[in-house]
């Protein structure tokens, strides 16, 4: 893998493009906030906030490890602001769910990301 397959964007231009975009993939009722991430040029900082009565705000790292793919990290999840433990059954499907809606965006990106 050479450099040519790093990402290509900058930070900014690349969360502005995540912020159009996830909203697509994820379900309508739900709110999500994307910043770049200060500590690392390649990755953004992506909050979720579920609709409905839950309240549960998630917070996920979401790291370009080249022009396509990217990690993504669970940082925290929090209801009405306390954090809670993200190992219940309801919130690991939300999770997982969100996971895949973050790769569904950065798949879509791809004709930005990967040139």
């Amino acid at each position: 893998m050479g450099k040519s397959d790093e990402l290509q964007m900058n930070q900014e231009n690349l969360a502005d493009a995540w912020r159009q975009t996830l909203p697509e993939t994820l379900n309508s009722a739900d709110r999500s906030r994307v910043l770049p991430d200060e500590s690392d040029s390649k990755s953004l900082r992506v909050t979720i906030d579920t609709a409905g009565h839950q309240m549960y705000s998630f917070d996920f790292k979401v790291t370009y490890v080249d022009s396509r793919e990217v990690r993504v990290e669970l940082v925290d999840v929090e209801k009405d602001k306390v954090s809670v433990d993200e190992r219940g059954e309801i919130i690991q499907e939300l999770i997982q769910d969100y996971t895949r809606h973050l790769h569904e965006c950065a798949q879509a990106l791809q004709r930005l990301t990967h040139v």
